[in-house]
């Protein structure tokens, strides 16, 4: 539960236990004792003598965020501390520097509801004021105080919000649903020859910064670098800094184009609003809209397609009208937020989250994938969420995302296009061996791989045909006895097992297109290695695809 050492005229939220009249309290709210720390250890690897001095978080007590072992089960670590500290946790970010994480649902809702007293402004943060933490540091794209409405309070909020709330809601949903065939058209064109792709890497990273950017009138900038660009921003590594400075040298550049050629781009008509954003305000919005939007979709997109691939029936009532893609895309929402974490509130006062104290200038970061499996809101994970929108995917309060009627709209014309093409889909690897990777913000699948009856490809003047005939023999839906969890296309061992020593799906992907740069013609060195897997004709992986960005600039 949440307590604020309340600040004059504050009002506590609306039937919070911990403002009840004395002897109000439930039994089981009086029953529960405060834990004592003092005995836990310190988690292995750690030193705590080198650790940043902090009086709420003690030597061994808090744990890391980042780091393999975190970002191997997320959803793990975040068990853990729930039944170590509660609701609320002392964690170590990058450089184990201290922070507090909520993992309660209730109290995230707090947390975001009242900017009195936590405030989005990273210039509040002690452990910056005196010179800890700086713009060296991996996460400063995150925290250091830029001119954008998602590091401001009050009316300077509102000022710098008004212009992106204006423009991402009165987005063309004809101009979007042409850039998403478009696009689709694009990625699996190449692909629907071969019978396989992996959808992680083929799809859904790809297609929503195509569309994005094409709906922003940038497509001009897109290529692989700034892809990795955006990817690499919110991982708190240590190149976020170079990524980050990467892609706002390209956003400055559109400012200043808009500034002296305005057209209809998002930025011209930044520049344009009664609000009378800056220059600088312009390229910063543009930076945090669209790897927000970026990171979002991409994440979305991929774990509403899982769920669509992995249960089955789910599938089967989709195709049979009887479950919208809208309620499976709510349903990754709940299971798998985009972001599962976010660095960037600060306490203004002394405050009580959860039965923590949390002191003045202390950063918090918001649990939005540990929220959303609070036992007290989703007491069983395996019910469905239909028709519940009270995650936390995208945040609450004054700062929720502005744009995500725009991504839940984006994702939904996807999965729309992507069944269409590729109806008869299956998983080509059991949904046991699906891995994913974490970082401190986010998780996402590292590939989604896919087997489908090969077809012919379509002429780009087809774009926005759909109900084109199945190849004879498959069929949309599978017997009701099969089983859905087994590899459907079998694929020999030998090539199973040789591209496993080689490594990832991904990293087989990235050795063919690095030999097709370097000119060769046979697989690359260490493809062949490993027994060539894959380059003999019929293999599972595909060869590299021609560059997107030539026919985003015709």
């Amino acid at each position: 539960m949440t307590t604020p050492v309340p600040p004059e005229g504050a009002v506590p939220p609306p039937g919070c236990p911990a403002h009840a009249p004395a002897g109000s309290a439930t039994p089981a709210a009086r029953a529960r004792p405060r834990p004592d720390y003092s005995g836990v250890p310190a988690p292995e690897g750690r030193d705590p003598a080198t650790e940043v001095d902090n009086p709420n978080i003690g030597p061994g007590r808090a744990r890391r965020l980042n780091g393999p072992d975190a970002e191997r089960d997320q959803q793990g670590l975040y068990d853990t501390l729930r039944l170590e500290y509660g609701e609320v946790a002392p964690v170590l970010l990058p450089r184990d520097v201290p922070a507090w994480l909520v993992l309660g649902h209730e109290e995230n809702r707090f947390v975001c509801a009242h900017p009195e007293l936590f405030t989005t402004d990273g210039r509040e943060w002690r452990l910056l004021q005196d010179g800890t933490v700086g713009p060296d540091h991996p996460m400063a794209p995150i925290f250091m105080w830029q001119p954008v409405c998602a590091f401001v309070e009050g009316e300077e909020h509102e000022r710098l919000r008004e212009p992106l709330e204006e423009n991402l809601r009165v987005t063309d949903l004809r101009e979007l649903r042409r850039l998403v065939q478009r696009g689709t058209y694009a990625l699996l064109n190449d692909l629907c020859e071969e019978g396989f792709c992996d959808l992680t890497e083929d799809y859904c990273e790809r297609l929503p910064m195509i569309v994005l950017l094409g709906l922003f009138g940038m497509s001009h900038l897109y290529d692989d670098r700034f892809l990795e660009a955006a990817r690499d921003l919110i991982k708190g590594t240590e190149t976020a800094n170079a990524s980050n400075e990467h892609l706002m040298k390209l956003f400055r550049a559109e400012v200043e184009r808009a500034r002296v050629e305005p057209g209809d781009d998002f930025a011209s008509q930044l520049l344009a609003h009664r609000a009378g954003m800056s220059a600088r305000e312009v390229s910063e919005h543009l930076r945090i809209v669209l790897i927000a939007a970026y990171e979002t979709t991409a994440n979305l997109l991929a774990n509403a397609m899982r769920i669509l691939l992995v249960q089955m029936e789910v599938r089967g009532r989709v195709g049979a009208g009887r479950l919208n893609i809208y309620e499976a895309i709510e349903q990754a929402l709940w299971d798998e937020p985009p972001f599962s974490a976010m660095l960037g509130r600060y306490a203004l006062r002394d405050v009580e989250v959860g039965g923590r104290l949390i002191r003045k200038g202390d950063a918090v970061m918001l649990g939005y994938a540990a929220g959303n499996v609070d036992t007290r809101v989703r007491p069983a994970l395996e019910a469905p969420v239909r028709d519940n929108r009270s995650h936390l995917a995208f945040g609450r309060g004054p700062h929720a995302c502005p744009g995500q009627y725009l991504g839940r709209q984006l994702c939904q014309l996807a999965l729309d296009d992507l069944l269409a093409w590729l109806p008869d889909m299956r998983l080509a690897v059991p949904s046991s061996q699906l891995r994913w990777s974490g970082s401190l913000l986010s998780r996402h699948l590292v590939e989604l791989p896919v087997r489908f009856e090969p077809r012919s490809q379509r002429d780009e003047e087809s774009i926005g045909t759909f109900g084109l005939p199945l190849p004879k023999g498959v069929g949309l839906f599978p017997p009701p006895d099969e089983e859905h969890d087994l590899m459907p296309v079998e694929i020999p061992e030998r090539i199973l097992e040789a591209e496993r020593e080689a490594g990832e799906w991904r990293a087989a992907r990235k050795r063919r297109e690095d030999a097709a740069r370097a000119g060769q013609d046979g697989p690359a060195p260490a493809e062949a290695a490993a027994g060539g897997a894959g380059a003999e004709a019929g293999g599972p992986f595909p060869g590299p695809r021609r560059p997107l960005w030539a026919w985003l600039r015709r």
